[in-house]
């Protein structure tokens, strides 16, 4: 006989759980219809953070800077070194040739003596310490020997020097990477910020720069200051010729620059040799404290760790390679922290 039996009710407490998630996704649903949408970055936003991010590449620019120019210099001390043991590992070959002539003839006047023979065996230098056995010993063979255990010991010291700045350079080479793949990375996020702006937007923006560097320009041209010295104005004279090439990080010239690659080069186009860095450049020459005794051609180091550096223009304008997506222009000298000019 089949069953009447009335179906078991859900209990009060299992019903009032699902009526509050049943409410709780409807409330859930329409938050998330009427929310509004994540607001795109304004222009001024936009270039705000990238100009922030601008100048982080900028640092890590000059650290890289430096990274090279270690690197350049270690590998020619290096090769030098390396150079310097072959010749003289040549000498060293020369004298035991010479003291095994010696040898020789001693053997077919009469045998090798002792001394002669310990110091053509593998370690003839260590028997020189041995001073009792001098008297032995001609004073031609004294000198024969005496030359091997110099040449020995400068070899020593120079593979050890070797050695230890092929360390060096390997570990220079590391941080270059590591700078290289900072300075990208900046650039990177900068670039996708910079890609979020409309055609219209991005065209303000280039308006915007394009007007700031022809005020710069104008107020260089209505005034003048003297030249630090005829080498200084030869060095701004190297520079104004070259407004409007690109910034490019790493760079110095003669189609594209950093900040200290265009101070450099400019310099050297002056006969001029200074320091590859911003940061080396801050100790290249006599300090100038006071933005008003600043004089053209004086470099301008700016922000507390020096990693941007200029020249300067007169009436208070400076020359420089600003950033990535900038080119070679005048600016305010105002538009950065200033720390003090450098006479050259």
């Amino acid at each position: 006989m089949a069953s009447h039996r009335r179906p078991k009710q859900p209990s009060r407490t299992r019903v009032t759980v699902l009526t509050t998630a049943a409410a709780a996704a409807v409330a859930f649903s329409a938050q998330a219809a009427n929310a509004a949408p994540s607001e795109k970055p304004s222009k001024d936003e936009v270039k705000s953070k990238v100009d922030a991010l601008y100048e982080q590449a900028e640092q890590a620019t000059e650290k890289l800077d430096g990274a090279q120019e270690k690197q350049e210099k270690l590998q020619k001390e290096i090769s030098t070194i390396q150079d310097n043991v072959a010749r003289g590992q040549e000498e060293l070959n020369k004298l035991r040739d010479g003291l095994g002539t010696m040898a020789s003839a001693q053997y077919r006047t009469g045998g090798i003596d002792p001394s002669i023979q310990l110091f053509l065996s593998s370690d003839p230098d260590s028997y020189l310490d041995k001073a009792s056995t001098m008297d032995q010993l001609s004073a031609q063979q004294v000198e024969a020997l005496t030359k091997i255990q110099g040449k020995q010991r400068e070899l020593a010291q120079e593979r050890a020097e070797a050695s230890s700045k092929l360390k060096d350079l390997s570990a220079t080479r590391t941080e270059l990477k590591k700078k290289k793949d900072e300075v990208k990375a900046k650039l990177a996020t900068a670039q996708k910020l910079l890609n979020t702006l409309t055609a219209a937007e991005k065209a303000s923006l280039a308006q915007e720069q394009a007007q700031a560097a022809n005020r710069s320009s104008s107020r260089v041209n209505l005034g003048s200051t003297g030249s630090a010295s005829s080498r200084a104005a030869a060095a701004f004279a190297a520079a104004q010729s070259v407004i409007g090439s690109p910034y490019v990080y790493g760079a110095s010239g003669p189609s594209s620059f950093d900040c200290s690659g265009l101070t450099s080069w400019a310099y050297a186009q002056a006969g001029v040799s200074i320091p590859r860095t911003s940061e080396a450049q801050a100790s290249a020459g006599t300090i100038i404290s006071s933005e008003s005794d600043l004089k053209v051609g004086d470099l301008v180091i700016f922000y507390g760790d020096r990693h941007h550096v200029g020249l300067y223009a007169g009436n208070g304008q400076v020359l420089h390679a600003p950033h990535t997506g900038a080119v070679v222009r005048y600016e305010s000298i105002g538009n950065m922290p200033f720390q003090f000019g450098v006479r050259i």
